[in-house]
């Protein structure tokens, strides 16, 4: 499948709540993670929803069917469990990063693909999409660490590790690496925009 046969859209706050058990399926199918984490992941999506300035972009196959992939962010800033975990960390050992990266910052909180697409090119549609035309200064996010292939795609498209490996508390044996890159990335003001969706029918 080519990215040309994906057509991607843009889902309001109540789209992408009511659309949350299908993205929960994604993440599943993606991430892997033990069963009784579910239930507080997507606790902490449908909090994310309310945050400031949120997005969400989902990915659908134009033949039909249900969504290949999503990607959602929303404004970093005070108050918020990620931001403030990592810029404590920051702040400890390089504060010039923590102006630099998350004074004015995106978080690029959730990405990711079905297996069954992964390779073609998805994720970085969602990626330049999702943070096309923001207004914020950088965008941030976590990765497992390692030669991943998500480590990979983000760095083709302008991240760089801000923290190599830092653990977050609750996961102290997967280390995870802390990027961002500025804003526009390369390519992103090249795509098209995302079709809006105020509704969205599908839940899985």
């Amino acid at each position: 499948m080519r990215t040309t046969e994906i057509e991607l859209w843009e889902l309001a706050a109540p789209a992408f709540l009511h659309a949350l058990p299908a993205l929960m399926e994604i993440y599943t199918a993606a991430m892997d993670p033990p069963r009784e984490q579910l239930p507080g992941r997507r606790s902490i999506m449908r909090e994310h929803a309310r945050y400031p300035r949120f997005r969400s972009v989902s990915a659908l196959p134009r033949e039909g069917g249900g969504a290949a992939g999503f990607a959602y962010g929303f404004r970093g800033g005070s108050g918020q469990w990620w931001h403030d975990i990592v810029t404590a960390e920051l702040r400890e050992h390089d504060p010039g990063a923590e102006r630099r990266w998350f004074t004015d910052s995106f978080e690029v909180a959730e990405l990711h693909v079905l297996p069954a697409h992964q390779g073609r090119g998805i994720g970085r549609s969602l990626l330049e999409t999702l943070t096309a035309a923001r207004r914020e200064r950088t965008a941030v996010l976590s990765t497992p660490a390692g030669r991943t292939a998500a480590r990979g795609l983000y760095r083709s498209c302008g991240f760089v590790d801000v923290l190599p490996e830092f653990h977050f508390p609750g996961s102290p044996h997967r280390p995870f690496t802390i990027m961002a890159a500025p804003l526009p990335l390369p390519g992103g003001g090249r795509r098209r925009p995302a079709r809006r969706s105020p509704v969205w029918q599908w839940t899985g």
